[in-house]
């Protein structure tokens, strides 16, 4: 018996050694919520797990149309607590169910709000709390993936009462809420981004309820009736805690999630699971150091002072720990990246596919062997934020994948329109996602098919494509003209390595070349992108945005070519031209008056984001290691207002973590990850097949200014390349990357760097047409090759189309009045499109 009890105690030692061995470090406690909540950030502070379909958190700006997040950490009035978050979005989000507890009589005219104390007030992974001045109220929030729950503790004696908000949102174009006893009630809400289903259960009973119908109060409501609100009365209740599950399918969705994600009313116990979600999550990347030792700092100090003084330092002038602000902006960042895309299938699989109109049918769909996403603000997040969403999560990402992909099988479209809740901005977004990850191996998906449906969204006329293919261009006149055609140029390129690799060469051969009307709109005279028919649209101002750049202005846009950047180079006259004008790109002073700029470089704008790597392209690299360096140190803090721009969901905190980590991927669709300088001594990164990718720099614990490459190895051996291959990061290993205060260009130019072009296919670029200034009639009109490289031009007069017959151009052509003048230019034997200008 002795024996046994022996052989029991060592398997379960054993076991539990295993069990600690396997238990994932805790980061949670670096994570600041309320980091880039002020300022241009947008994100919120509330309780929500990774990825979920629902977020909980505080509502204090009821008003205002640009902080669609609805929190900012400088407000001191709180309206409710609501479920349909979104953190840092650029377009409407789920439209809130908004509750706040009070404790007054029911008052139609009575502000439901509150002041509330920012020391009373805390955030952290999966939980919120804050009291309520007004009521004495203390709130606590946390969540599930599909359901969440409130907890308030009113002060003793007073009437408990909760109001639930279905209108505060404008975008709401109907609501209704439906009693199902004195335990619960139901409701829904429409807009244009579909429906919204929610069941919700109180612990408590409620003795009475009012509603709100159309600002009316009414104590009974008709099936036709839009309940905005219902004020549900308890009675002196001490704690009530509240818990609601949702869904875009229906209530009984809604009800199943509830009941199966939180099947009682035990807040602890959902506030703990939370936790351990986010433990696991955070803990795919770990971060060590970052900065020299603060004790060995503060020791050293404290030495001198005290040998100096015979007293201890003060403790105001104790050393910084630099590497423990920077830990908590980088899992703060990594925390944010982690917040979407946004579950949208129930706990039984079934989602609403792409929302049509508000109250048409929408039957349900199930996912089967895959859970459902849905991807509101998809602005540019395919740039970094899906990237590291493969690194670390490649299961979910091929999720997401199959997720568009059931797009294409239900409604025929994978982008360039609404989903079921808000909107994916700019075009075909999703292209690169499905691309980058075939690249990278993946055979888990269709890819005949993902092929087949991104020339279907190219075959449509969505934004206009006709007079994309008609010009090669998007016409001046229209809006975001140059930010659509540089988009429409990077979806064709990655639509055209596909091709590649399917083995389909008409296909190739067409998008390859679709991908270069870039050419068409960048202006050799003075090498911007610049909108165009014609002739030039003018007058031009690099710094101004004229509505022809989406959220930038030319200084932005005019890198935006990451597939292509040696044709840039060569366009802009070779290396030493183009690195001095990505040069005059950060140090030019600028007239705009928004924070966080580095000369003309605007870290706010998603699409100059790769700017910075470009110098990698040049004889001068280590002006990517400054100016990433400087953007990460200068630009992102670890204060409310710590985000250099929004959010955009997760982009731009991506950019900061892939960018702390020393790797940027410029391109994706292909495979070559730009080396900048890791921040930190020791990262590891943990991929999903078990491997570990291990990135040291010791420079970071030396000193704070070592921001230059020294050396670099790779699993023990010399490396002499400036970029990683994704294999290089996905079969494991460690890089080392040896870092000093001084840039050291020798070491820099022997690196190999990355190429990014395109070689085959190339097509011959619009020529332009210029009114010339003269100074007695006729006026005159100048035909210009647009090309670095000499080309043959031919034009008309009369309107028609021009050939290799019609009149060749040798110089000014006087002009007439209705004039209209085509011209085509020719380059081995390829003509331009027709390039137009009617006087």
């Amino acid at each position: 018996m002795i024996k046994i009890s022996r052989v029991l105690l060592f398997v379960a030692a054993a076991f539990s050694l295993t069990a600690s061995a396997q238990k994932k470090k805790d980061y949670t406690s670096y994570v600041n919520p309320f980091i880039g909540t002020s300022g241009q950030g947008k994100t919120f502070p509330g309780a929500v797990l990774p990825y979920a379909m629902l977020q909980v958190g505080p509502v204090t700006d009821l008003k205002s149309e640009r902080n669609l997040s609805r929190y900012n950490y400088t407000d001191s009035v709180v309206y409710g607590f609501a479920y349909g978050h979104l953190s840092g979005p650029r377009s409407t989000d789920y439209c809130d169910i908004l509750f706040m507890p009070t404790t007054d009589q029911f008052d139609l005219t009575n502000n439901a709000n509150s002041t509330y104390r920012k020391k009373n007030e805390a955030a952290s992974p999966g939980y919120y709390k804050t009291t309520l001045n007004k009521y004495n109220i203390d709130v606590e929030l946390t969540a599930t993936t599909r359901a969440g729950m409130q907890r308030y503790d009113y002060p003793s004696g007073s009437q408990s009462n909760i109001i639930i908000d279905l209108r505060s949102r404008k975008e709401v174009s109907g609501s209704s809420i439906e009693v199902v006893n004195d335990h619960e009630i139901r409701g829904y809400m429409w807009s244009m981004g579909g429906f919204l289903y929610f069941h919700t259960k109180f612990s408590k009973p409620f003795k009475s309820h009012i509603y709100i119908v159309e600002k009316h109060v009414q104590e009974t409501i008709k099936p036709d009736d839009w309940v905005d609100k219902i004020f549900l009365v308890f009675g002196n209740q001490g704690e009530i805690i509240s818990k609601t599950g949702i869904s875009a399918v229906s209530y009984e969705g809604a009800l199943k999630n509830l009941d199966t994600e939180i099947p009682d009313f035990d807040f602890k116990k959902v506030q703990k699971q939370a936790k351990t979600a986010w433990v696991n999550e955070l803990a795919k990347i770990e971060v060590e150091g970052g900065a020299p030792d603060v004790q060995q700092q503060r020791q050293q100090a404290d030495e001198a002072y005290q040998h100096t003084y015979s007293r201890p330092l003060p403790k105001k002038d104790l050393p910084v720990d630099y590497g423990k602000i920077k830990r908590s902006i980088f899992y703060t960042a990594l925390y944010h990246s982690m917040l979407s895309p946004n579950v949208n299938s129930d706990i039984d699989g079934k989602y609403i596919g792409i929302f049509k109109l508000a109250l048409v049918d929408n039957p349900p769909y199930k996912a089967e062997g895959f859970t459902h996403y849905t991807f509101i603000n998809n602005w540019k997040r395919f740039n970094v934020d899906y990237p590291l969403l493969s690194l670390i999560d490649h299961k979910r990402a091929l999720d997401v994948i199959s997720s568009f992909l059931t797009m294409y099988d239900n409604r025929d479209s994978i982008g360039g329109g609404p989903s079921n809740r808000g909107y994916v901005e700019m075009a075909y977004q999703v292209t690169p996602i499905i691309v980058d990850e075939y690249a990278k191996g993946a055979r888990d998906f269709n890819a005949e098919k993902a092929l087949a449906a991104m020339k279907l969204a190219k075959e449509r006329d969505y934004w206009f494509l006709k007079d994309y293919d008609i010009r090669g261009v998007r016409d001046s006149s229209s809006w975001f003209a140059v930010s659509y055609t540089l988009q429409f140029n990077y979806t064709d390129w990655c639509i055209a390595q596909l091709a590649k690799m399917l083995n389909k060469p008409v296909d190739y051969n067409f998008y390859i070349q679709r991908a270069q009307y870039w050419k068409n709109l960048h202006n050799k005279e003075n090498g911007f992108m610049q909108p165009r028919q014609g002739v030039w649209k003018s007058p031009f101002d690099p710094e101004q945005n004229n509505g022809r750049y989406l959220d930038g202005n030319p200084w932005q846009y005019t890198f935006t070519v990451p597939f292509d950047i040696n044709s840039l180079i060569s366009k802009d006259g070779g290396k030493e031209q183009f690195t001095a004008k990505l040069e005059a790109f950060f140090t030019t002073p600028s007239k705009l008056t928004q924070a966080n700029l580095i000369g003309e470089y605007n870290h706010a704008n998603n699409a100059g984001h790769i700017a910075p790597y470009l110098y990698n392209f040049t004889d001068d690299a280590d002006k990517t290691q400054f100016y990433v360096d400087k953007i990460l140190t200068e630009l992102y803090t670890d204060k409310p207002d710590g985000l250099p721009g929004i959010d955009d969901c997760g982009q731009m905190s991506s950019w900061y973590v892939m960018s702390s980590l020393g790797i940027y991927n410029i391109a994706p669709g292909q495979q070559q990850f730009q080396i900048g300088l890791p921040q930190f001594g020791k990262a590891v990164i943990n991929l999903e097949n078990g491997k570990k990718f291990t990135i040291i720099n010791e420079g970071t614990a030396v000193a704070r200014n070592n921001i230059y490459l020294q050396g670099l190895n790779l699993n023990k051996k010399s490396y002499n390349k400036l970029y990683l291959d994704y294999d290089d990061i996905a079969n494991g290993g460690e890089f080392e990357v040896y870092s000093g205060r001084l840039a050291n260009k020798m070491f820099m130019q022997d690196l190999e760097k990355s190429k990014s072009s395109i070689t085959d296919n190339l097509i011959t670029p619009n020529p332009t047409i210029v009114l010339l200034q003269t100074f007695a009639p006729p006026t005159q009109v100048a035909i210009k090759n647009n090309d670095i490289e000499p080309n043959t031009i031919y034009y008309t007069t009369d309107g028609s189309t021009p050939t290799t017959s019609s009149t060749l151009y040798t110089k000014p052509i006087p002009t007439s009045s209705k004039m209209i003048i085509k011209a085509i230019a020719i380059k081995n034997g390829k003509a331009s499109f027709v390039t137009e200008a009617k006087f």
